[in-house]
């Protein structure tokens, strides 16, 4: 945990910098105390909420903050604040350049005077540089509102190789990344519960990260995952937000209220009299740690030890929280993964260029690897509050013949 204090520790001090930096450029620029306190009373927000999120990251204190107020702590201390950063750097050593020619010009400009229009100008420059970052921010937060409260149903047919004639046409909700809690909370679990029912799929499949990561938000999960209605069932596994309250806790949570929860373990069930084998693959290791890495190794691993239970009868649906799984799984000859994690990317310029492609080998939509298929979900909830060309979504997923 460590690093994450150092973090913190950064953020607070950049807070103390630019707000601190942005006073100096106002007083300077001859502003008033009123709107100095306006500027100041931004950044007391701010930090109030800091560490309002961080001494409560895993109570209940969260359902008393306003969702607002949460969003825009998030957005500029995780998006905003990092991008100003260059912009802090470039703005020390154009001061100390202006100070350098300051002082080498002093004899010259001893006896000048400012006129008015050089005092407005520099007024209206110190205001713009302290007041857009904050402008920006409530803005982006005004926009994160209403997307947190919005989904889409997207609709995909995948054709596979070798699928049984009898299960032609079979319909499965893909539903992923729901992380209950934080900014997605009843009203829109609801509504997700309800999209999800309307489309009357065979399969409902979960693929991970039920909660954002705090054990009181497990019961509102667990109740939006069990008005879940599929005619062959629905099922689930784990995801990495799901086991930062601990793995045992989650996992004996989840079991405790009936909703097959698959962790390295595989459901056998029919589907139209045909042998469907679902295969849950586990997060992390036996043992999970926040520390733990997850990387292609450990997903190997885990998926050794998961492909031992195939049954070569049924067809086999993977379900793996990482899209990095595919690999393996497509070295198995698995026809069809589906996974999350990914949000699509979050932050996208366009379907090829953002953290999506930076982050992961596979980050939304439909990938193939010889006769295998991989669905990764941008997710349907939220653990960052804004998105950009990666709506939040459900997956309505019809299986034909290839």
């Amino acid at each position: 945990m460590s690093i994450i204090y150092v973090i913190i520790a950064a953020l607070v001090a950049l807070d103390l910098v630019w707000w601190f930096s942005a006073d100096r450029l106002l007083r300077k620029a001859g502003w008033k105390r009123r709107t100095r306190i306006l500027h100041s009373l931004f950044f007391g927000v701010q930090l109030a909420g800091l560490l309002t999120v961080i001494l409560s990251r895993r109570s209940e204190l969260w359902d008393w903050l306003p969702k607002a107020m949460t969003a825009a702590v998030y957005l500029w201390h995780l998006l905003i604040l990092p991008l100003l950063i260059p912009l802090l750097a470039i703005g020390a050593i154009v001061a100390l350049v202006c100070w350098v020619v300051r002082k080498i010009r002093a004899r010259e400009t001893a006896a000048a005077q400012i006129d008015d229009a050089a005092i407005s100008r520099r007024a209206f420059l110190a205001a713009t540089a302290a007041f857009t970052p904050q402008l920006f921010t409530i803005g982006l937060t005004a926009i994160a509102l209403r997307q947190l409260e919005q989904f889409r149903i997207r609709r995909m047919t995948v054709a596979i190789h070798g699928l049984p004639a009898v299960l032609e046409g079979l319909t499965i909700a893909h539903v992923s990344d729901m992380h209950a809690g934080r900014f997605t909370r009843s009203a829109v679990l609801r509504e997700m519960t309800a999209a999800v029912n309307d489309l009357r799929s065979e399969l409902v499949l979960v693929t991970g990260d039920l909660i954002n990561g705090a054990l009181h938000e497990l019961p509102e999960g667990i109740d939006a995952v069990r008005r879940f209605d599929a005619r062959s069932g629905v099922y689930m596994i784990e995801g990495n937000h799901d086991l930062f309250p601990g793995r045992e806790a989650f996992e004996s949570g989840v079991k405790a209220s009936g909703i097959p929860l698959l962790v390295n373990e595989t459901e056998q069930l029919s589907v139209r009299g045909h042998p469907v084998q679902l295969l849950g693959l586990r997060w992390g290791g036996p043992i999970f740690r926040r520390r733990q890495g997850y990387d292609d190794n450990t997903i190997a691993a885990a998926f050794e030890e998961l492909i031992a239970l195939r049954d070569p009868e049924a067809f086999p649906i993977l379900l793996a929280h990482h899209p990095h799984a595919f690999d393996p799984a497509a070295a198995a000859q698995l026809p069809l993964t589906l996974s999350g994690h990914t949000h699509g990317g979050q932050l996208m310029l366009n379907e090829e260029t953002g953290f999506g492609p930076l982050m992961f080998r596979y980050w939304s939509g439909h990938y193939t690897h010889g006769d295998s298929h991989l669905v990764v979900s941008n997710g349907v909830g939220n653990w960052f509050p804004l998105r950009t060309r990666a709506p939040a979504e459900i997956i309505h997923l019809t299986l034909r013949r290839g």
